[in-house]
């Protein structure tokens, strides 16, 4: 008993330091230079938009069925009621202890999904998860396959709390002042040149994306100094002068309309609306086309069955989805060592160097590396054991048990900077954000205890 309990915690640990080292090297990417903060934010951006969505097409709608559908719900269910409860504690503590107001968010959204996905591949390396195999006809690569597909289903639900709710609860208020500007930039068409304007395709670097420059045909410059002056990058529009020039004037007008027409609703409709609309992320819409795709027979024969039994799009449309899906985990842990590199960096030089102060940093961590561990190991033991309410997988229960616990997500940041928040709030954040990933190896308290716990239901059923 005491053999089988070290070798798996040093499995847990070797697992944990594997992740800790692959956060190491965003860091040390960043010192040397190899990775800007700008890069970072677009590969972060790219893995979020991209990769995350196919990830989940691939994984929810590979193991997704008709009868496997039920082992989701329990999930989705479970992963409601935790980010619930850990909201209400945050938010009691918050109001309680007069702590910062980011420290609710900390407490509510955890990393759900970069992390464990990774820390699931090197527990898997360790050869510690064998035990939790579902029959002697389920392989090792099974069970992980279905665990990522249980941690991405609970992401669904924190990242669209997060961006939800997120900014009442950072106490954030929406600015309005650049909207404005833009709605009255476009609003304006002198400004815009749409009355006889041109259009050159300059590069917005900070949105990643090309936007027009209105130049009047009836200036001076004229349309020839127009193009001796564009500067050519690679993020350049490749289409035609005068098919950029149309689109962005036609895109003008189909903005223009929509706006009267959102102006026109009441201000109740319009705040429920961008309410709802909050929880609709990439994410989600990959879960959506996933699960389609797992539980219509036809669409998961065609994109996940073997080629000599009808998987026509497996072997290349779906093989092709899953390359950008295997891209998030690594790509994601690697740039949030890039993140903590340039907190690190501020936190030298002394820039706008905010506090974190020991309660709430201790209440946090405590929460999340001691509470919820032993809160959702002995919950789920027992939903396990004495009711039917989930699938005989000792690795869905794994999975559920671990789901609460580990280190405050990153976009705790993206939060911070959506919502104005202050300078000196942004580095208290980004240096408990520092913390908390360097104390990352006590998660293997919580795998142990979730493996033990597991094996424990398995003999007891």
């Amino acid at each position: 008993m005491l053999g089988s309990l070290a070798t798996s915690f040093l499995g847990a640990v070797q697992a944990s330091l594997s992740v800790l080292l692959t956060i190491g090297y965003g860091v040390m990417a960043a010192q040397f230079g190899l990775l800007k903060g700008s890069s970072a934010k677009d590969i972060s951006q790219i893995c979020v938009t991209l990769f995350l969505p196919a990830l989940l097409v691939t994984n929810v709608g590979s193991q997704l069925r008709p009868e496997t559908a039920f082992r989701y719900v329990p999930v989705l269910v479970w992963s409601l009621i935790y980010t619930l409860a850990s909201m209400a504690i945050g938010f009691g503590l918050t109001r309680s202890l007069r702590l910062p107001s980011w420290v609710t968010p900390a407490i509510c959204f955890n990393n759900t999904t970069s992390l464990p996905i990774l820390l699931i591949q090197s527990l898997n390396a360790t050869g510690v998860l064998s035990t939790l195999l579902m029959s002697d006809s389920d392989t090792t690569h099974q069970a992980i396959t279905r665990a990522n597909s249980y941690f991405l289903v609970c992401s669904i639900v924190s990242n669209s709390l997060t961006f939800a709710l997120g900014p009442k609860l950072l106490g954030g208020e929406d600015s309005p002042d650049e909207e404005e500007e833009e709605d009255k930039k476009l609003d304006d068409p002198d400004d815009q040149g749409i009355n006889g304007g041109g259009v050159e395709g300059t590069e917005d670097i900070e949105q990643g994306r090309i936007q027009p420059t209105w130049l009047a045909f009836g200036s001076a410059n004229g349309t020839a100094d127009h193009h001796d002056a564009e500067v050519v990058t690679e993020e350049t529009s490749l289409l035609p002068d005068v098919v950029v020039r149309h689109g962005a004037a036609a895109g003008h007008e189909v903005y223009k309309d929509c706006k009267k027409g959102w102006d026109r609703l009441p201000r109740r409709v319009q705040d429920l609306l961008e309410f709802i609309s909050a929880f609709f992320n990439g994410s989600l819409i990959g879960a959506v086309v996933g699960g389609i795709l797992g539980v219509v027979p036809s669409l998961h024969t065609a994109f996940f069955a073997d080629q000599q039994d009808g998987g026509i799009f497996t072997a290349w449309l779906t093989s092709s989805i899953q390359n950008l899906g295997d891209l998030f985990a690594s790509l994601q842990v690697v740039v949030v060592g890039v993140k903590l590199s340039s907190s690190l960096r501020k936190m030298k030089k002394g820039e706008d160097s905010g506090t974190v102060p020991w309660l709430p940093m201790c209440l946090i961590l405590g929460i999340r590396f001691v509470l919820w561990p032993i809160a959702s190991i002995g919950a789920i033991y027992l939903v396990a054991v004495r009711t039917k309410w989930l699938s005989n997988d000792p690795m869905l229960w794994f999975a559920m048990m671990l789901m609460p616990t580990g280190p405050p997500a990153l976009k705790l940041t993206a939060l911070a900077d959506v919502n104005g928040n202050s300078d000196e709030d942004k580095m208290s954040i980004a240096k408990f954000l520092t913390i908390s990933y360097a104390v990352s190896p006590l998660i293997a308290f919580a795998v142990v205890g979730s493996l033990k716990a597991s094996e424990a239901a398995m003999a007891g059923m």
